[in-house]
């Protein structure tokens, strides 16, 4: 048994937390149930489990590959490869015409990262502390950015509900609107990088940390890991796409129920256990930059980039979202800001987060097709 665990310990594909490794058991039998016409409910399912350890396995290469670039550069990329799961996933959904998906797996990555990630943080951490403390500068930074994120949702659909009267309403001005809209957002993510790592960086980065830990694996394994990741999370993404209208269909859920709950949660669960992590170590800085930075990312780059990309396919997708994914995005911003506002945490907090997100997982079950 030590021999297995020294050999596993050095094989080169593996996730660096532990328990995302048995996961990878998902792959072949995702695999043996596409190519042998299994039901589209396990083949979603286990392909959905695939892509877990999968993404946590890119998260590694990605963090390893910003400590051997330097901190200005693996910042960058780090800000940019961060949420690359929610961008393959979005990609392929856009593919196949599945839109309403995409829109609905970008509010939910968002809602999830703030409350359930977040919650299941605080609570983790603080269940045998009387509190944790974190820089009110870095969450206060990114919550403004998340409020400037909801802005960019409410606007075209208070634009929609006043020239059109509805929120349904798709034509050339909306289309544009969208477009303008997520180039200022690319724009204000972009110069949020020379604030972080250039001209307040003291601010962000605790004194003795720096130049960063060594790095975890190699260059080149490091290297090879990212690429191998990068295309098995494509396929397995273009498999579980290709059975969510089948499985909405078997268990009567929604296409809103399913973005924003079952897809949002299979993109974010590397950063569940991250955030958990940290926040147990008492190192509750990097818990929230885990859960706020991975929602301001999704909500600053990740859509706006999904919008160019939804238009070179041909299948325009708009920032007019529906009001219920609007509503749900505001409170868990709002509720998160209330909660970080003192720059202390405890346990109940964080139990209040995973009960509004419940609430809402609810509420979006029982939204009508």
């Amino acid at each position: 048994m030590p021999k297995l665990a020294s050999k596993w310990k050095s094989f080169p594909f593996r996730c660096e937390a532990a328990w995302l490794n048995f996961l990878f058991l998902a792959l072949p039998v995702a695999l043996v149930l596409h190519f042998t016409g299994g039901s589209p409910l396990l083949v979603f399912l286990f392909a959905a489990l695939a892509i877990v350890p999968l993404a946590g396995i890119l998260g590694d290469s990605t963090e390893a590959l910003s400590e051997y670039a330097g901190p200005t550069v693996g910042g960058i990329l780090n800000a940019t490869m961060g949420n690359a799961t929610e961008l393959i996933i979005g990609f392929f959904a856009l593919r196949a015409g599945l839109v309403e998906v995409v829109k609905a797996s970008l509010a939910g990555s968002i809602v999830g990262n703030l409350l359930l990630v977040l919650g299941l943080a605080i609570v983790a951490g603080g269940w045998k502390r009387e509190k944790q403390t974190f820089s009110l500068i870095a969450a206060g930074t990114n919550t403004t950015m998340l409020f400037l994120a909801v802005s960019a949702l409410v606007l075209p659909a208070v634009f929609d509900l006043s020239v059109y009267g509805n929120l349904t309403h798709a034509g050339e001005r909306i289309e544009q609107l969208s477009l303008w809209t997520s180039g200022v957002l690319i724009a204000i993510y972009g110069v949020s990088f020379l604030f972080v790592l250039k001209t307040h960086r003291g601010l962000f980065v605790p004194e003795g940390e720096k130049d960063g830990p060594e790095p975890a694996m190699s260059l080149k394994r490091a290297l090879i890991s990212m690429a191998i990741a990068t295309l098995l999370i494509a396929y397995f993404s273009e498999m579980l796409v290709g059975e969510i209208e089948a499985v909405t269909r078997a268990l009567g859920w929604t296409e809103l129920f399913v973005g924003v709950i079952v897809v949002a949660i299979v993109g974010n669960a590397a950063e569940h256990s991250s955030a958990v992590l940290m926040a147990r170590r008492d190192k509750m800085d990097l818990a929230f930059a885990i859960a706020a930075g991975s929602s301001t990312q999704i909500a600053l780059f990740v859509a706006p980039v999904l919008v160019f990309a939804s238009l070179a396919m041909g299948r325009p997708m708009t920032l007019v979202f529906n009001a219920f994914e609007i509503v749900a995005v505001a409170l868990s911003v709002l509720v998160v800001e209330i909660i970080s506002s003192d720059g202390e945490t405890n346990w109940f907090e964080g139990a209040q987060l995973l009960a509004l997100y419940l609430m809402l997982a609810v509420a979006f079950y029982f939204v009508p097709a």
